[in-house]
């Protein structure tokens, strides 16, 4: 069953739930402000212990939105679950890179290698 806000599409793949983000640039503080209390709710309302962030659409996330999937990481390890991002684009994957949030999360190339890795 999908599930679709403004910001974000929710879809149940087995006992995964794929986050498929709807915006190109992620960068408005009141868009930042919906998608967190949405992946937030996944974890503290839904007990989602399986989340997979899948960034195809997405050309630009800002500090902010970044700050987001950090605290939604914590969020999602607090509970013993499983948070991995796919389909990266260069120009993000970069900036993971540079801050070192490459190694902090589960980043996969594509979406497939990103569902093998919840098995």
């Amino acid at each position: 069953m999908a599930f679709r806000s403004t910001y974000l599409r929710f879809e149940n793949v087995g006992d995964v739930t794929v986050v498929n983000f709807l915006s190109k640039r992620i960068l408005d503080k009141q868009q930042i402000q919906c998608i967190g209390e949405q992946l937030f709710s996944l974890v503290e309302e839904l007990d989602i212990t399986k989340i997979l962030l899948n960034l195809k659409n997405v050309e630009y996330l800002s500090a902010s939105a970044l700050g987001k999937l950090i605290e939604l990481n914590g969020k999602v390890k607090k509970i013993n679950g499983r948070l991995a991002i796919c389909n990266m684009s260069r120009e993000i994957y970069e900036v993971f890179e540079m801050t070192k949030l490459d190694k902090v999360f589960n980043i996969q190339q594509d979406y497939l290698t990103a569902m093998e890795t919840f098995s």
